[in-house]
Formats: structure tokens, C-alpha cells, sequence
């Protein structure tokens, strides 16, 4: 683990109109290797921040720099790029694509980063073994569980070995069930080392996940806190690649 932050906002403020921020002047770092939760709730500023991490969005004023890259100054063209290159994204409804299998649907990120058809195979196959879902690579999502799905999902945002990923509402379309079984593996993920920011309005996954809570409300840190998570381990493979 290095001495520089893999995410680091600095003052980074979000207006869309005259009214109120979405996000103000918020300055905070996570670590590489650390599982971050951004807890709040609807209009606290979440997405936004998540936004602006992935390049989505840019912020009004401060700066965004993730894994040592300026976010907020690349344009169009290069926000894409970086997203291909250092970011894996999960979200809530998964975006699956029905008309493709469920291997197709892993092997997508890395096609479009232009790896090699027979690389981007056996990485989407070692991917989907690894979750426990590999018997359902020539499947399609539709007649997959939501758990199954989600673990889809998870494959998918791993494809490119992200040194970065994102969870946005990763249990909330899940039943108690299979929101359990995705909030064990973002434990596994990240005690590999995996750097997870995960966005939650959920109180106990943010506490029984992540290492560390952030809370926003009305788009400014309202709290920063060491959480003691629940069957979590040392995260002392910090680093390692999946």
C-alpha cells in the first residue's frame, strides 16, 4: 500500500442550479485497500459523489483525483478511458444486457478495453469460477436469481482489474438472503486487497461491510468514522490483484 490516497477530494463542491448544493465542499481520502461506506439518505449528496468519482460528473469547484489521476480535468474521451482502466462498477438493478449470456456480459469491459478474444475468455471464465456461478456462463440473466445476478455484476466490474470499485445500492434489489451472500463477498474482495467504495443508505451494511463510515448530509460530511465489522478479517493482502 502506498503513502498516496486512491481517492482524494478536496473541497469539491456540486451545483446543478441556484439552489442548494448536491455536494459542498467536501474533503475526504480513502486509502488504497480500505472498504468505505458513504452512508445517507436520498438527496444527502451520495450519487453525486459517486458521480464525480467515476468520472460521470465534475464538480463546480475543488478537485477529484483518483489512483493518482485528475478526474475532474479529463475530458469526455479520457473520462472513459479512466473508467475502463481503473474502475468497476455494481449497481443496484445490475445493468445486465439480456440478449447476451451471462459470459458475454463479463467479458464486455474488456472487449471494449480492446484485450484479446481468447485472454478476455479465460478471464471472464477464471472470474465467474471464482464467484461460484461459472455453471451459468452460457445462461442469461433473466433466468438467474437476483444474488446470481448480482454476482454477474460483480464479474463484470472486476473484468479489467479496477484498482477501484464502486457499489452503489449493491443488496437493495436483493432479498435478505442474497443481500448476505454479496455482503460477504465484498468482505472477501476486500480482504484481498480490492479498494471498495460502497454507496448505502442501508445503516447496518454500511457497518457490517465497510471498514469505515462516511455519513453526508445535505451534501457535507456530517460524521467520519472506524467501523468494527462483523466476520471481517485483517485486510493484510492489501494489494493483491484479482
Amino acid at each position: 500500500m502506498t503513502n498516496e490516497p486512491m481517492i482524494d477530494l478536496q473541497d469539491a463542491t456540486k451545483k446543478y442550479d441556484d439552489g442548494p448544493p448536491a455536494l459542498a465542499g467536501v474533503s475526504l481520502s480513502v486509502a488504497a485497500g480500505e472498504c468505505v461506506a458513504i452512508l445517507g439518505h436520498s438527496g444527502s449528496g451520495k450519487s453525486t459523489l459517486l458521480n464525480l468519482v467515476a468520472g460521470l460528473d465534475k464538480p463546480s469547484s475543488g478537485t477529484v483525483t483518483v489512483n493518482g489521476t485528475r478526474v475532474d480535468q479529463l475530458g469526455e474521451a479520457g473520462s472513459a478511458k479512466y473508467r475502463r482502466a481503473s474502475i468497476g462498477m455494481i449497481f443496484q438493478f445490475f445493468n445486465l444486457l439480456d440478449d447476451l449470456t451471462v459470459l458475454d456480459n463479463v467479458m464486455v469491459p474488456a472487449q471494449l478495453a480492446g484485450m484479446g478474444r481468447l485472454e478476455v475468455k479465460r478471464r471472464a471464465i477464471e472470474l465467474l469460477t471464482s464467484l461460484g456461478i461459472d455453471r451459468h456462463a452460457k445462461a442469461y440473466p433473466q433466468r438467474l436469481s437476483g444474488g446470481q445476478r448480482q454476482r454477474v455484476a460483480v464479474a463484470r466490474a472486476l473484468m479489467n482489474r479496477p484498482a477501484l470499485l464502486l457499489a452503489d445500492e449493491p443488496t437493495g434489489a436483493l432479498d435478505s438472503r442474497s443481500a448476505e451472500d454479496v455482503r460477504r463477498l465484498l468482505l472477501d474482495l476486500n480482504d484481498e486487497g480490492q479498494t471498495i467504495l460502497l454507496v448505502t443508505h442501508d445503516i447496518q451494511l454500511a457497518a457490517n461491510t465497510a471498514r469505515r463510515t462516511i455519513e453526508l448530509v445535505d451534501g457535507a460530511v456530517a460524521r467520519d468514522v472506524v467501523n468494527t465489522v462483523s466476520g471481517a478479517t485483517s485486510n493484510s493482502s492489501a494489494g493483491a490483484s484479482r
